[in-house]
């Protein structure tokens, strides 16, 4: 009777290696997914955050200067001045807050409303309070975030604070004015920036630029396939009582 034949133990080091590279191979899929699933969630919360940014201060700058009723009320009545920042019945500026580093500018936006209007202001609020309310919102970057402070109060909207781990990060806001440098009607032939704003009830519209830490890139790692260290968004903005839209 012939002798039971087994595996050799070359032959069982054998396969445990083919065994090993298999793994190995099989790790590597699992942890090029997990990266790259990761890239996609952070740029998905990165254009999420850049969609919400840009909503709020479009509806917030088309309704600048607006005031309800005008059989009852002015612009100078509902929007009273404010110490040498504001004009009587001035509904935006950015004076005074202009620079080309980050984190940017800053723009100031106020308009009234009446009770249960639904104008929103950009904590995403509206009026109930069941008389006239004006709203004043201030746009600015700081430590990080989009942040609104409202009639005084700030408010962060989009963006964690700097040096948060995989967090989105808002580098900059920078503004640009279109004006008509001739004043003759409500067609924008120049963007400046606040220090050339000569009359800010003559500003038509306003060109946002938001720019982000890009969340693939860091300094030690400069991210899939040499990554730019930040995006910028862009969006152009007509104020409603200059173009009527």
């Amino acid at each position: 009777m012939n002798g039971q034949r087994g595996f050799t133990m070359v032959e069982m080091l054998v396969a445990l290696l083919i065994g090993l590279f298999l793994l190995g191979g099989l790790f590597t899929v699992v942890q090029d997914n997990r990266r790259s699933f990761s890239s996609q969630n952070q740029l998905s919360q990165l254009q999420d955050a850049e969609r919400l940014a840009m909503t709020i201060m479009t509806d917030v700058i088309q309704t600048a200067g607006y005031f309800p009723d005008p059989t009852l009320n002015t612009a100078a009545s509902a929007l009273p001045a404010v110490g040498a920042s504001l004009n009587a019945g001035q509904g935006m500026t950015g004076a005074g807050t202009y620079t080309a580093a980050a984190p940017g500018d800053s723009i100031t936006v106020r308009y009234a409303t009446n009770s249960g209007d639904g104008i929103l202001n950009c904590t995403g609020a509206s009026n109930t309070s069941g008389a006239v309310a004006a709203y004043t919102n201030v746009f600015s970057v700081i430590n990080g975030q989009l942040v609104c402070t409202l009639n005084g109060v700030a408010y962060p909207l989009v963006g964690a604070v700097t040096g948060t781990p995989n967090a989105i990060i808002v580098n900059s806001l920078n503004v640009l004015y279109g004006i008509n440098s001739s004043g003759a009607n409500t067609s924008v032939n120049e963007y400046v920036d606040a220090t050339g704003v000569a009359n800010w009830s003559n500003v038509i519209s306003v060109q946002l630029t938001l720019t982000f830490q890009n969340p693939l890139w860091s300094a030690t790692n400069q991210g899939q396939g040499n990554q730019p260290q930040y995006l910028s968004f862009q969006r152009v903005i007509g104020v409603m009582n200059q173009t009527g839209i």
